[in-house]
Protein backbone atom coordinates (compact mmCIF):
# COMPACT_ATOMS: atom_id res chain seq x y z
CA UNK A 1 0.00 0.00 0.00
CA UNK A 2 2.68 2.09 0.55
CA UNK A 3 4.25 1.96 -2.91
CA UNK A 4 0.73 2.81 -4.43
CA UNK A 5 0.70 5.49 -1.97
CA UNK A 6 4.29 7.25 -2.74
CA UNK A 7 3.72 6.44 -6.70
CA UNK A 8 0.41 8.16 -6.55
CA UNK A 9 1.51 11.30 -4.53
CA UNK A 10 4.35 11.30 -6.72
CA UNK A 11 2.39 11.24 -10.13
CA UNK A 12 -0.18 14.17 -8.36
CA UNK A 13 2.84 16.03 -7.66
CA UNK A 14 4.42 15.96 -10.75
CA UNK A 15 1.28 17.23 -12.69
CA UNK A 16 1.12 19.97 -10.46
CA UNK A 17 5.46 20.88 -11.14
CA UNK A 18 4.51 20.62 -14.83
CA UNK A 19 2.93 23.72 -14.25
CA UNK A 20 4.51 25.50 -11.67
CA UNK A 21 7.61 27.81 -12.26
CA UNK A 22 10.93 27.36 -11.81
CA UNK A 23 11.96 27.78 -8.53
CA UNK A 24 8.75 27.13 -6.98
CA UNK A 25 8.55 25.99 -3.53
CA UNK A 26 6.87 22.34 -2.64
CA UNK A 27 4.63 22.31 0.33
CA UNK A 28 6.23 20.97 3.50
CA UNK A 29 6.31 17.24 4.27
CA UNK A 30 3.77 18.27 7.27
CA UNK A 31 1.14 19.60 4.67
CA UNK A 32 1.70 17.27 1.87
CA UNK A 33 1.27 14.23 5.06
CA UNK A 34 -2.02 16.37 5.89
CA UNK A 35 -3.13 16.85 2.31
CA UNK A 36 -2.71 13.13 1.01
CA UNK A 37 -3.65 11.47 4.62
CA UNK A 38 -0.11 9.44 4.68
CA UNK A 39 2.58 8.97 6.79
CA UNK A 40 5.87 10.97 6.46
CA UNK A 41 7.87 8.24 5.09
CA UNK A 42 5.88 8.01 1.89
CA UNK A 43 5.91 10.98 1.50
CA UNK A 44 9.46 11.44 1.70
CA UNK A 45 9.81 8.42 -1.14
CA UNK A 46 7.40 10.40 -3.47
CA UNK A 47 9.68 13.03 -2.92
CA UNK A 48 13.09 11.38 -3.48
CA UNK A 49 11.11 10.17 -6.80
CA UNK A 50 11.12 13.30 -7.88
CA UNK A 51 14.55 14.05 -6.85
CA UNK A 52 15.82 11.26 -8.60
CA UNK A 53 13.56 12.04 -11.88
CA UNK A 54 15.54 15.31 -12.10
CA UNK A 55 12.06 17.64 -11.49
CA UNK A 56 12.94 19.13 -8.00
CA UNK A 57 15.74 19.42 -6.17
CA UNK A 58 15.94 19.65 -1.94
CA UNK A 59 17.85 22.16 -0.02
CA UNK A 60 18.68 21.58 3.51
CA UNK A 61 16.72 23.44 5.79
CA UNK A 62 15.00 25.14 3.64
CA UNK A 63 12.81 22.83 1.37
CA UNK A 64 12.08 21.26 -1.74
CA UNK A 65 11.82 23.52 -5.22
CA UNK A 66 10.82 22.99 -8.83
CA UNK A 67 14.19 22.55 -10.72
CA UNK A 68 15.03 25.52 -12.86
CA UNK A 69 13.93 24.00 -17.01
CA UNK A 70 17.73 24.19 -18.78
CA UNK A 71 16.45 24.91 -22.88
CA UNK A 72 16.95 22.00 -24.99
CA UNK A 73 19.86 22.85 -27.30
CA UNK A 74 22.65 20.79 -29.68
CA UNK A 75 26.10 20.01 -27.72
CA UNK A 76 29.60 20.35 -29.41
CA UNK A 77 31.44 17.20 -29.07
CA UNK A 78 33.00 18.30 -32.21
CA UNK A 79 36.42 19.26 -30.40
CA UNK A 80 36.93 15.90 -28.76
CA UNK A 81 37.49 14.49 -32.54
CA UNK A 82 40.69 16.38 -32.46
CA UNK A 83 42.15 16.05 -28.61
CA UNK A 84 41.02 11.79 -29.07
CA UNK A 85 42.43 11.14 -32.46
CA UNK A 86 42.01 7.72 -34.18
CA UNK A 87 41.41 5.11 -31.63
CA UNK A 88 44.66 2.98 -31.77
CA UNK A 89 42.09 -0.23 -31.19
CA UNK A 90 38.49 -0.32 -32.24
CA UNK A 91 37.13 -1.95 -29.50
CA UNK A 92 34.12 -4.01 -30.39
CA UNK A 93 30.85 -3.12 -29.17
CA UNK A 94 29.15 -5.08 -25.93
CA UNK A 95 27.93 -8.45 -26.81
CA UNK A 96 24.32 -9.12 -27.71
CA UNK A 97 24.84 -11.42 -24.09
CA UNK A 98 24.67 -8.33 -21.99
CA UNK A 99 21.35 -7.43 -23.12
CA UNK A 100 18.57 -7.11 -20.73
CA UNK A 101 15.54 -8.43 -22.62
CA UNK A 102 11.91 -7.71 -21.28
CA UNK A 103 10.51 -10.13 -18.51
CA UNK A 104 7.80 -10.94 -21.13
CA UNK A 105 10.78 -12.51 -23.64
CA UNK A 106 11.96 -15.91 -23.82
CA UNK A 107 15.31 -15.35 -23.50
CA UNK A 108 17.78 -17.83 -25.39
CA UNK A 109 20.66 -15.28 -25.47
CA UNK A 110 21.88 -14.53 -22.02
CA UNK A 111 25.48 -15.06 -20.60
CA UNK A 112 24.88 -15.82 -17.09
CA UNK A 113 22.83 -18.31 -15.01
CA UNK A 114 19.48 -17.72 -13.62
CA UNK A 115 18.91 -16.99 -9.76
CA UNK A 116 17.68 -19.59 -9.22
CA UNK A 117 20.84 -21.58 -10.54
CA UNK A 118 22.16 -19.77 -7.80
CA UNK A 119 23.61 -20.44 -4.10
CA UNK A 120 21.26 -17.77 -3.13
CA UNK A 121 20.65 -18.69 0.46
CA UNK A 122 24.66 -19.09 0.64
CA UNK A 123 26.00 -15.77 -0.56
CA UNK A 124 23.26 -13.88 1.32
CA UNK A 125 24.56 -15.98 4.70
CA UNK A 126 28.35 -14.90 3.11
CA UNK A 127 27.37 -10.91 2.89
CA UNK A 128 25.63 -10.68 6.21
CA UNK A 129 28.52 -12.61 7.97
CA UNK A 130 30.93 -10.40 5.19
CA UNK A 131 29.02 -6.99 6.70
CA UNK A 132 29.96 -8.05 10.58
CA UNK A 133 33.61 -8.54 9.49
CA UNK A 134 36.49 -6.10 9.44
CA UNK A 135 36.66 -6.59 5.38
CA UNK A 136 33.80 -3.57 5.60
CA UNK A 137 36.95 -1.04 6.37
CA UNK A 138 40.33 -3.04 6.07
CA UNK A 139 42.36 -2.88 2.83
CA UNK A 140 43.03 -7.23 1.69
CA UNK A 141 46.38 -7.30 0.61
CA UNK A 142 47.17 -6.81 -3.56
CA UNK A 143 47.07 -10.24 -4.06
CA UNK A 144 44.46 -10.88 -2.74
CA UNK A 145 43.05 -12.82 0.70
CA UNK A 146 45.79 -15.43 2.22
CA UNK A 147 42.64 -18.14 2.75
CA UNK A 148 41.26 -17.50 -0.43
CA UNK A 149 44.82 -17.91 -2.43
CA UNK A 150 45.09 -20.74 -0.89
CA UNK A 151 41.56 -21.97 -1.85
CA UNK A 152 42.53 -21.32 -5.67
CA UNK A 153 46.19 -22.88 -5.23
CA UNK A 154 44.38 -25.89 -3.14
CA UNK A 155 41.17 -26.67 -5.55
CA UNK A 156 43.91 -26.64 -9.17
CA UNK A 157 46.35 -28.63 -6.74
CA UNK A 158 43.84 -31.21 -6.16
CA UNK A 159 43.73 -32.14 -9.92
CA UNK A 160 47.31 -32.79 -10.39
CA UNK A 161 49.14 -35.72 -11.15
CA UNK A 162 51.70 -37.70 -9.67
CA UNK A 163 54.78 -36.33 -10.19
CA UNK A 164 53.38 -33.10 -11.38
CA UNK A 165 54.12 -30.08 -8.10
CA UNK A 166 50.76 -28.51 -7.22
CA UNK A 167 51.01 -24.48 -6.92
CA UNK A 168 50.87 -22.77 -4.03
CA UNK A 169 48.97 -20.25 -2.60
CA UNK A 170 51.77 -17.57 -3.78
CA UNK A 171 50.91 -18.24 -6.92
CA UNK A 172 47.97 -16.87 -7.21
CA UNK A 173 46.87 -13.46 -7.98
CA UNK A 174 42.98 -12.58 -7.19
CA UNK A 175 41.37 -9.90 -9.89
CA UNK A 176 37.66 -8.69 -10.01
CA UNK A 177 36.33 -11.17 -12.31
CA UNK A 178 37.97 -13.29 -15.12
CA UNK A 179 37.26 -10.63 -18.03
CA UNK A 180 39.78 -8.19 -15.70
CA UNK A 181 42.21 -11.05 -15.29
CA UNK A 182 42.11 -11.63 -19.30
CA UNK A 183 42.93 -8.08 -20.08
CA UNK A 184 45.88 -8.37 -17.51
CA UNK A 185 46.90 -11.76 -18.76
CA UNK A 186 47.32 -10.78 -22.37
CA UNK A 187 48.93 -6.71 -21.31
CA UNK A 188 51.62 -8.76 -19.33
CA UNK A 189 52.52 -11.82 -21.13
CA UNK A 190 51.73 -10.32 -24.99
CA UNK A 191 52.20 -6.95 -25.03
CA UNK A 192 50.50 -4.40 -27.31
CA UNK A 193 51.38 -5.26 -31.04
CA UNK A 194 52.83 -8.34 -30.54
CA UNK A 195 50.55 -12.02 -31.79
CA UNK A 196 48.31 -13.88 -29.29
CA UNK A 197 46.40 -17.15 -30.65
CA UNK A 198 43.06 -17.74 -30.16
CA UNK A 199 40.50 -20.14 -30.38
CA UNK A 200 37.87 -19.45 -33.41
CA UNK A 201 35.45 -19.33 -32.55
CA UNK A 202 36.24 -18.07 -29.23
CA UNK A 203 34.71 -16.23 -26.08
CA UNK A 204 33.08 -12.87 -27.35
CA UNK A 205 35.33 -10.99 -23.85
CA UNK A 206 38.40 -12.57 -24.85
CA UNK A 207 38.10 -10.83 -28.21
CA UNK A 208 37.35 -7.57 -26.83
CA UNK A 209 40.06 -7.81 -23.80
CA UNK A 210 42.78 -8.36 -26.96
CA UNK A 211 41.46 -5.35 -28.52
CA UNK A 212 41.69 -3.47 -25.31
CA UNK A 213 45.26 -4.67 -24.67
CA UNK A 214 46.14 -3.33 -28.49
CA UNK A 215 47.25 -6.96 -29.18
CA UNK A 216 47.29 -8.83 -32.66
CA UNK A 217 44.38 -11.40 -32.76
CA UNK A 218 45.48 -14.81 -34.48
CA UNK A 219 42.67 -17.11 -35.19
CA UNK A 220 43.08 -20.72 -34.36
CA UNK A 221 40.42 -23.31 -36.27
CA UNK A 222 38.49 -24.87 -33.22
CA UNK A 223 35.18 -27.45 -33.44
CA UNK A 224 33.41 -29.54 -31.38
CA UNK A 225 36.54 -30.99 -30.12
CA UNK A 226 38.77 -28.05 -29.68
CA UNK A 227 41.65 -26.61 -31.72
CA UNK A 228 43.21 -28.16 -34.35
CA UNK A 229 46.67 -28.91 -33.27
CA UNK A 230 48.53 -28.50 -36.82
CA UNK A 231 47.04 -25.42 -37.39
CA UNK A 232 48.18 -24.28 -33.71
CA UNK A 233 51.84 -25.33 -34.29
CA UNK A 234 51.57 -23.97 -37.75
CA UNK A 235 50.45 -20.65 -36.15
CA UNK A 236 53.15 -20.25 -33.29
CA UNK A 237 55.81 -21.21 -36.47
CA UNK A 238 54.48 -18.19 -38.75
CA UNK A 239 53.99 -15.65 -35.72
CA UNK A 240 56.41 -16.38 -33.30
CA UNK A 241 53.56 -15.70 -30.88
CA UNK A 242 54.35 -16.05 -27.22
CA UNK A 243 50.59 -17.16 -25.73
CA UNK A 244 47.70 -18.69 -26.52
CA UNK A 245 44.36 -18.24 -25.37
CA UNK A 246 42.18 -21.53 -24.94
CA UNK A 247 38.98 -22.62 -23.13
CA UNK A 248 39.40 -26.29 -22.63
CA UNK A 249 36.73 -27.02 -20.70
CA UNK A 250 33.34 -26.16 -21.91
CA UNK A 251 34.61 -23.49 -24.62
CA UNK A 252 32.30 -20.81 -25.15
CA UNK A 253 30.67 -20.96 -27.33
CA UNK A 254 30.79 -24.40 -28.85
CA UNK A 255 30.53 -26.48 -25.51
CA UNK A 256 33.89 -28.27 -26.17
CA UNK A 257 35.74 -30.37 -23.82
CA UNK A 258 39.40 -31.32 -24.55
CA UNK A 259 40.28 -34.96 -24.55
CA UNK A 260 43.85 -36.31 -22.94
CA UNK A 261 45.18 -36.40 -25.30
CA UNK A 262 44.93 -33.41 -27.04
CA UNK A 263 45.71 -31.54 -23.42
CA UNK A 264 48.88 -33.42 -23.79
CA UNK A 265 49.02 -32.65 -27.48
CA UNK A 266 48.09 -29.04 -26.91
CA UNK A 267 50.89 -28.56 -23.89
CA UNK A 268 53.82 -30.33 -26.10
CA UNK A 269 53.45 -27.58 -28.61
CA UNK A 270 53.33 -24.96 -26.18
CA UNK A 271 56.15 -26.02 -24.38
CA UNK A 272 57.83 -26.53 -27.90
CA UNK A 273 57.44 -22.74 -28.75
CA UNK A 274 58.48 -21.48 -25.19
CA UNK A 275 55.21 -20.17 -25.09
CA UNK A 276 52.75 -19.47 -22.57
CA UNK A 277 48.82 -21.12 -22.69
CA UNK A 278 46.26 -18.73 -21.06
CA UNK A 279 43.88 -21.28 -19.91
CA UNK A 280 40.23 -19.42 -19.30
CA UNK A 281 38.57 -22.23 -16.76
CA UNK A 282 35.14 -19.83 -16.73
CA UNK A 283 32.66 -23.15 -16.62
CA UNK A 284 34.78 -25.15 -14.34
CA UNK A 285 31.82 -25.67 -11.76
CA UNK A 286 29.53 -26.36 -14.68
CA UNK A 287 30.29 -29.98 -15.48
CA UNK A 288 27.22 -32.06 -16.70
CA UNK A 289 27.74 -35.11 -17.87
CA UNK A 290 31.52 -35.05 -16.97
CA UNK A 291 34.22 -33.24 -14.63
CA UNK A 292 36.24 -30.19 -15.52
CA UNK A 293 39.68 -31.19 -15.80
CA UNK A 294 42.76 -27.83 -16.12
CA UNK A 295 45.43 -28.51 -18.32
CA UNK A 296 47.31 -26.54 -15.76
CA UNK A 297 47.32 -29.20 -13.42
CA UNK A 298 49.58 -30.99 -15.91
CA UNK A 299 52.36 -28.29 -15.85
CA UNK A 300 54.43 -27.13 -13.16
CA UNK A 301 56.77 -25.15 -15.64
CA UNK A 302 55.03 -21.99 -16.01
CA UNK A 303 53.95 -22.85 -19.33
CA UNK A 304 50.31 -22.90 -18.11
CA UNK A 305 48.86 -18.92 -17.01
CA UNK A 306 45.28 -20.52 -15.57
CA UNK A 307 42.36 -18.31 -14.82
CA UNK A 308 39.52 -19.44 -12.45
CA UNK A 309 36.57 -17.62 -12.32
CA UNK A 310 33.39 -17.32 -9.67
CA UNK A 311 31.76 -15.22 -10.68
CA UNK A 312 28.75 -17.36 -12.58
CA UNK A 313 28.07 -19.85 -10.31
CA UNK A 314 28.84 -17.78 -7.26
CA UNK A 315 26.77 -14.72 -8.45
CA UNK A 316 27.23 -11.69 -10.38
CA UNK A 317 27.48 -9.50 -7.87
CA UNK A 318 31.01 -11.25 -6.92
CA UNK A 319 32.95 -10.74 -9.19
CA UNK A 320 36.20 -12.91 -7.96
CA UNK A 321 38.34 -14.88 -10.20
CA UNK A 322 42.37 -16.23 -9.42
CA UNK A 323 45.27 -16.59 -11.80
CA UNK A 324 47.38 -19.31 -10.95
CA UNK A 325 50.85 -17.92 -12.74
CA UNK A 326 54.35 -19.39 -11.90
CA UNK A 327 57.79 -17.83 -12.08
CA UNK A 328 58.35 -14.21 -13.56
CA UNK A 329 54.90 -15.08 -15.32
CA UNK A 330 53.25 -14.13 -11.90
CA UNK A 331 55.06 -10.97 -10.75
CA UNK A 332 53.71 -9.12 -14.42
CA UNK A 333 50.55 -10.27 -14.04
CA UNK A 334 50.52 -9.06 -9.95
CA UNK A 335 52.31 -5.26 -11.57
CA UNK A 336 49.58 -4.82 -13.95
CA UNK A 337 46.95 -5.91 -11.77
CA UNK A 338 47.95 -3.43 -9.38
CA UNK A 339 48.40 -0.66 -12.01
CA UNK A 340 44.83 -1.31 -13.23
CA UNK A 341 42.89 -2.09 -9.85
CA UNK A 342 45.22 -2.10 -6.67
CA UNK A 343 43.23 -4.00 -5.16
CA UNK A 344 40.16 -6.61 -5.09
CA UNK A 345 37.26 -5.29 -2.64
CA UNK A 346 37.90 -7.40 0.83
CA UNK A 347 34.31 -7.71 1.34
CA UNK A 348 33.60 -9.25 -2.12
CA UNK A 349 36.74 -12.12 -1.69
CA UNK A 350 35.35 -13.03 2.17
CA UNK A 351 32.21 -13.52 0.52
CA UNK A 352 33.14 -15.66 -2.06
CA UNK A 353 35.95 -17.38 0.07
CA UNK A 354 32.53 -18.25 2.66
CA UNK A 355 30.34 -19.94 -0.20
CA UNK A 356 32.81 -22.06 -1.69
CA UNK A 357 34.42 -23.20 1.51
CA UNK A 358 30.63 -24.24 2.88
CA UNK A 359 29.61 -27.94 3.04
CA UNK A 360 26.54 -26.68 1.52
CA UNK A 361 28.34 -25.53 -1.76
CA UNK A 362 29.45 -29.15 -2.82
CA UNK A 363 25.86 -29.99 -2.51
CA UNK A 364 24.58 -27.06 -4.38
CA UNK A 365 27.29 -27.81 -7.15
CA UNK A 366 25.69 -31.31 -7.44
CA UNK A 367 22.29 -30.24 -7.71
CA UNK A 368 23.48 -27.75 -10.21
CA UNK A 369 24.16 -29.98 -12.91
CA UNK A 370 20.91 -32.10 -12.80
CA UNK A 371 19.09 -28.64 -13.36
CA UNK A 372 21.61 -28.17 -16.09
CA UNK A 373 20.95 -31.07 -17.80
CA UNK A 374 17.49 -30.89 -17.57
CA UNK A 375 17.66 -27.54 -19.28
CA UNK A 376 19.90 -28.34 -22.01
CA UNK A 377 18.64 -31.52 -22.53
CA UNK A 378 14.70 -29.55 -22.73
CA UNK A 379 16.34 -27.05 -25.64
CA UNK A 380 18.03 -29.73 -27.64
CA UNK A 381 14.54 -32.18 -27.64
CA UNK A 382 12.65 -28.79 -28.86
CA UNK A 383 15.40 -27.82 -31.03
CA UNK A 384 15.28 -31.31 -33.24
CA UNK A 385 11.58 -31.30 -32.84
CA UNK A 386 10.64 -27.47 -33.69
CA UNK A 387 13.75 -26.41 -35.81
CA UNK A 388 15.40 -29.27 -37.67
CA UNK A 389 17.16 -26.62 -40.04
CA UNK A 390 19.14 -25.75 -36.68
CA UNK A 391 22.36 -28.20 -36.92
CA UNK A 392 23.88 -29.51 -33.61
CA UNK A 393 26.61 -30.74 -34.11
CA UNK A 394 27.21 -32.42 -30.87
CA UNK A 395 25.55 -31.72 -27.22
CA UNK A 396 27.90 -30.55 -25.03
CA UNK A 397 28.83 -32.57 -21.62
CA UNK A 398 29.28 -28.97 -19.64
CA UNK A 399 29.14 -25.57 -19.89
CA UNK A 400 25.74 -22.95 -20.37
CA UNK A 401 25.16 -22.84 -24.46
CA UNK A 402 24.32 -24.63 -27.82
CA UNK A 403 25.95 -24.01 -30.65
CA UNK A 404 23.89 -24.04 -33.70
CA UNK A 405 24.82 -24.28 -37.40
CA UNK A 406 22.33 -22.55 -39.57
CA UNK A 407 22.14 -22.89 -43.47
CA UNK A 408 24.64 -21.02 -45.32
CA UNK A 409 21.36 -19.21 -46.86
CA UNK A 410 20.64 -17.85 -43.37
CA UNK A 411 20.25 -13.80 -43.44
CA UNK A 412 21.35 -14.24 -39.66
CA UNK A 413 20.57 -10.67 -38.86
CA UNK A 414 17.15 -10.62 -39.91
CA UNK A 415 16.47 -13.93 -38.05
CA UNK A 416 17.83 -12.26 -34.81
CA UNK A 417 15.26 -9.63 -36.00
CA UNK A 418 12.17 -11.66 -36.57
CA UNK A 419 12.75 -13.85 -33.64
CA UNK A 420 13.45 -10.68 -31.33
CA UNK A 421 9.91 -9.36 -32.94
CA UNK A 422 8.04 -12.87 -32.18
CA UNK A 423 9.33 -12.26 -28.40
CA UNK A 424 12.47 -14.69 -28.54
CA UNK A 425 15.90 -13.08 -28.25
CA UNK A 426 18.74 -15.13 -29.33
CA UNK A 427 22.42 -13.98 -30.05
CA UNK A 428 24.17 -14.22 -33.71
CA UNK A 429 27.17 -16.25 -33.78
CA UNK A 430 29.22 -13.72 -35.57
CA UNK A 431 31.02 -12.11 -32.35
CA UNK A 432 32.34 -14.93 -31.16
CA UNK A 433 34.81 -15.36 -34.44
CA UNK A 434 37.96 -12.93 -34.03
CA UNK A 435 38.26 -12.84 -37.76
CA UNK A 436 34.93 -13.56 -40.59
CA UNK A 437 32.47 -16.23 -39.45
CA UNK A 438 32.79 -19.84 -41.09
CA UNK A 439 29.29 -19.79 -41.19
CA UNK A 440 26.00 -18.89 -39.96
CA UNK A 441 25.55 -19.71 -36.06
CA UNK A 442 23.38 -19.24 -33.56
CA UNK A 443 24.94 -19.14 -29.34
CA UNK A 444 21.77 -20.29 -27.20
CA UNK A 445 22.32 -20.31 -23.98
CA UNK A 446 20.03 -23.19 -21.97
CA UNK A 447 20.47 -21.38 -18.12
CA UNK A 448 18.53 -18.21 -18.33
CA UNK A 449 15.00 -17.86 -17.16
CA UNK A 450 11.64 -19.70 -17.94
CA UNK A 451 13.24 -22.78 -19.33
CA UNK A 452 9.22 -23.82 -19.70
CA UNK A 453 8.46 -22.10 -22.54
CA UNK A 454 12.11 -23.27 -24.64
CA UNK A 455 9.94 -25.85 -26.82
CA UNK A 456 7.99 -22.19 -27.50
CA UNK A 457 11.17 -20.21 -28.51
CA UNK A 458 12.49 -23.48 -30.53
CA UNK A 459 9.09 -23.42 -32.20
CA UNK A 460 9.55 -19.58 -33.10
CA UNK A 461 13.72 -20.01 -34.28
CA UNK A 462 12.33 -22.67 -36.58
CA UNK A 463 9.47 -21.04 -38.20
CA UNK A 464 11.31 -17.87 -38.54
CA UNK A 465 14.24 -20.57 -40.48
CA UNK A 466 11.15 -21.81 -42.07
CA UNK A 467 10.59 -18.67 -44.01
CA UNK A 468 13.73 -17.58 -45.18
CA UNK A 469 13.94 -21.05 -46.78
CA UNK A 470 10.64 -20.77 -48.79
Amino acid sequence: MANDSSARIAADLREWISTAAPGAKLPSTRELVARYGASPVTVQKALRTLTAQGMVESRPGVGTFVRAVHLARPNDYGWQTAALGSPRNRIPSLSAALRTPPNDVIALHAGYPDRELLPERLVRAAFARAARSDATIGRPPTAGLPDLQAWFATELGAATPVGVAPPTPSDVVVLPGSQSGLSTAFRALVGAGRPLLIESPTYWGAIHAAAQAGVRVVPVPSGIHGPDPDELARAFEQTRARAFYAQPNFANPTGAQWSSDLADHVLDIVRRHHAFLIEDDWAHDFGITTDAVPVAARDDNGHVVYVRSLTKSVSPAVRVAGIVARGPARERVLADAQASSTYVSGMLQAVALDVVSQPAWRTHLRGLRHQLAARRDLLVGALREHAPAAHLEAVPSGGLNLWVRLPDTTDLARLVHDCETAGVTIAAGDEWFPAEPTGAYLRLNYSGPNPGAFPDGARIIGEMLAQQQK
